[in-house]
């Protein structure tokens, strides 16, 4: 069953409970205003006033240096995602983060818990960062809350409206920078997990042993001969004995052919069709992992289990890395509601009057919010 059965079916559940249990919500302060729904608290805003006084020296700097990298950030995406409508055709590069679920028109596939658990870390982590960079800059936190809208989650936390206002432009832009850099952060970090692990379990413990099939695309040229779980052993002339070699053999795949597949559960032969997201190479609708096994002197009762948990944890800090890293830099974009487009508004207040300056960035947030939409409607389309 597609993933989006779940969500309907979630979204299903968690409403009728949401009013048949509406009292007790609203007891413990949950707003029911359908399609949203909204907690607030109080509690944590000394975890976070903490946090801020640890070195408001150091978070001032560290921001400083976020709104120049936020800049960059704002620029290179702003050229990408237009230039990116020269490729729409071949190429698709805007699509919805929804763990679990094939987007069509999308270009990956986030496996629900590894997503799920991404997701998180880039709503609490942009948040805080946001929090954090307030306090520093003496503006008051008014809540801390979680919000379902519809069925998707977020978290937010609200700052004082009125001291922002009266804060100056480079505090401002500090708060704004924050909450990206701390997803940018938190990326890099992670990238430099996905390495120590590697180097001190991933080579330590295990060795490859081929490509093992993780999913089957719906209604895709591999759907009902291959399965998840399959040791590709081959791709028509080549042997497939790691990552390496199985891409190496899929880029020669060509659009529309024939591809002989050898497997651990015997030969198949697909009619290949174009790559969605690439017109110019086939596509067979398979993901793949690399296989391992345990070292020699590892596979025992004892240390099996966990060494097999651990081999997991470059996988998670792989989504993590990656949502954080995309999540962060989209919201750099230079648009309203999104930190970029108030990073931008004020940068080009320094320039212009309020009347022109307001001029300009209505057309610019509605020139992107349109690239966007575009993108998104165009991708669908040509990925069902």
């Amino acid at each position: 069953m597609n993933g989006i059965w779940y969500y309907a079916i979630a979204f299903v559940v968690i409403w009728v409970l949401a009013f048949v249990f509406k009292k007790y919500l609203d007891k413990i302060g949950v707003d029911l205003n359908f399609p949203v729904l909204m907690w607030k608290t109080k509690k944590l805003r000394g975890f976070i006033d903490k946090i801020a006084n640890i070195s408001p020296r150091f978070w001032k700097w560290f921001m400083n240096l976020g709104i120049g990298i936020s800049v960059i950030c704002m620029v290179v995406m702003t050229i990408t995602l237009l230039y990116s409508l020269t490729m729409i055709t071949t190429t698709p590069s805007v699509s919805l983060i929804l763990p679990g679920v094939d987007v069509p028109g999308s270009p990956i596939f986030i496996p629900f818990f590894y997503g799920f658990v991404a997701l998180a870390t880039v709503l609490i982590v942009h948040e805080f960062s946001h929090g954090i960079l307030a306090r520093v800059e003496k503006a008051s936190i008014k809540s801390i809350g979680l919000i379902l809208v519809a069925i998707l989650p977020g978290a937010f936390v609200e700052i004082d409206e009125e001291e922002m206002k009266e804060l100056s432009r480079p505090s401002k832009l500090r708060i704004y920078a924050a909450g990206s850099m701390g997803n940018l952060s938190l990326a890099a970090i992670a990238m430099i997990l996905i390495m120590i692990c590697s180097a001190f379990i991933v080579s330590a413990c295990f060795h490859e042993d081929g490509v093992e099939i993780s999913r089957v695309v719906p209604d895709s040229p591999a759907d009902g001969y291959l399965k998840s779980g399959m040791i590709v052993e081959s791709i028509n002339t080549y042997n497939i004995t790691g990552a390496d070699s199985f891409v190496n053999a899929c880029g020669n795949i060509k659009p529309n052919s024939t591809v002989h597949i050898g497997t651990n559960q015997g030969d198949f032969t697909l009619n290949c069709s174009a790559n969605p997201n690439n017109k110019t190479r086939g596509y067979m609708g398979i993901q793949s992992q690399t296989h391992y096994l345990l070292n020699d002197g590892l596979d025992n009762h004892v240390y099996s289990p966990l060494l097999w948990i651990l081999l997991q944890l470059p996988q998670l800090f792989m989504w993590i890395a990656l949502l954080n890293l995309a999540v962060g830099t989209f919201n750099l974009l230079p648009m309203k509601p999104l930190d970029g487009g108030y990073i931008f508004e004020n940068l080009m207040s320094y320039v212009f009057s309020e009347d022109i300056l307001k001029a300009i960035v209505t057309f610019v947030s509605y020139l992107m919010a349109m690239v966007i939409i575009f993108s998104l409607v165009y991708s669908f389309i040509g990925g069902i």
